[in-house]
């Protein structure tokens, strides 16, 4: 990268620094970056809850094991063993749940896409076991989402409660949420890539740029590599991408190459290029990513950069909920911005908890809408 676009890492802790080259240290343990004093004052406690909170402990044991053993304490090997081992069986739990899913969806003719999980861990990764998944992540036709419920609550599922009133749920989310209580299972329903209002590719554009995996014996689909790439560098920055394994997806899918006619034309399309940016930025600040220069059109311009340095700060903290306003107005375009303030005028179950209407009158809702927001603002700062 340019060094306009060099990010300040000298608050980067020494545990967080060790887990950086850890995870970018060839498998054979004698990478040139290798230096052994930098296991040195290690919090080892610490350094464990950073490879536990970035949901990269798996690829770490996966390194770990082939240096000598004198420089790491051997209850932190165990320990990571003991969560790989965990992880090695649910991500082979979640490839079977994953294969049944999709024939009983094809079987109902419900056209549906992986979007994470265990096919991207062995699309990117050769092995489920190295990329930790919590659930499923499917995308859909919006069209089918009635269809889909009656399939998984047919098979164990149940639903999560989501607030029904002028269906508000289906335009203020992008996903819903089903738990098996048996298998523990959970599955998260898409049927857009991000929530409204950003703009996207529709899932007939993403349908016919599918993939066919070959994790399964039976047909399983998911995005496109320039899809992929597009859904998790919007995902990555949504969330601050406070969580390292993300980073090293990006990392990894640029190591395997991209279409760049294609994922230029995707991010200017969908006015993307400075999330692109903040993910090639990061990648090659923390991970060394090579970064074809090619690409240097997603990094034009200082938002990028300005993007990137709040996520350091997200890394560093393990930071995962509260974002700052300047970090999130800088993600939206500005009419994204305008239509997320005018969705709050927009009625939802708040307003009938405090104030029941018929639901002849419920068109009152608009009307009353602003005094509602006030009134509840005012008694939650009274109490």
């Amino acid at each position: 990268m340019e060094n306009n676009n060099n990010l300040d890492l000298s608050s980067i802790s020494r545990e967080l620094n060790l887990l950086l080259k850890i995870t970018v240290m060839e498998n054979t343990g004698r990478d040139k970056s290798f230096d052994s004093e930098m296991f040195n004052d290690i919090d080892w406690g610490l350094f464990l809850q950073l490879a536990r909170h970035h949901r990269i402990y798996p690829l770490i044991y996966s390194k770990l094991k082939r240096i000598n053993k004198k420089y790491v304490p051997h209850h932190v090997i165990e320990s990571l063993y003991q969560e790989y081992k965990k992880n090695t069986f649910q991500m082979l739990q979640l490839s079977g749940e994953m294969e049944q899913i999709s024939k009983l969806f094809n079987e109902s003719d419900i056209r549906l896409l992986f979007l994470k999980g265990p096919v991207i861990a062995h699309d990117l990764y050769g092995d489920i076991s190295l990329r930790t998944s919590k659930d499923l992540d499917i995308i859909i036709p919006m069209t089918d989402l009635e269809k889909a419920e009656e399939i998984l609550i047919t098979n164990g599922y149940e639903k999560e409660n989501q607030p029904n009133f002028l269906n508000e749920w289906k335009w203020r989310n992008h996903h819903i949420a089903f738990f098996h209580k048996h298998n523990k299972i959970q599955i998260e329903v898409h049927w857009r890539l991000e929530p409204f209002p950003s703009k996207e590719p529709s899932f007939n554009e993403l349908w016919e740029r599918k993939r066919t995996s070959t994790i399964t014996r039976s047909p399983t689909y998911f995005l496109g590599k320039e899809d992929l790439f597009f859904y998790l560098v919007s995902h990555g920055a949504r969330h601050g991408w406070f969580r390292l394994r993300w980073l090293l997806d990006i990392d990894l899918m640029l190591k395997k190459g991209l279409n760049l006619d294609k994922t230029e034309k995707l991010f200017k399309k969908y006015k993307r290029q400075h999330l692109g940016g903040q993910a090639l930025i990061l990648a090659s600040q923390l991970l060394k990513t090579p970064i074809n220069k090619r690409m240097k059109f997603l990094t034009a311009g200082n938002r990028s950069k300005v993007l990137s340095e709040w996520s350091i700060f997200f890394i560093e903290e393990m930071n995962q909920f509260n974002y700052p306003k300047e970090y999130t107005v800088l993600l939206k375009s500005k009419t994204q911005i305008f239509l997320t303030k005018m969705k709050a005028f927009y009625p939802d179950s708040r307003d009938v908890e405090t104030i029941k209407l018929p639901k002849s009158l419920h068109f009152l809702y608009f009307i009353l809408r602003p005094f509602l927001l006030v009134w509840r603002k005012r008694r939650k700062n009274a109490k």
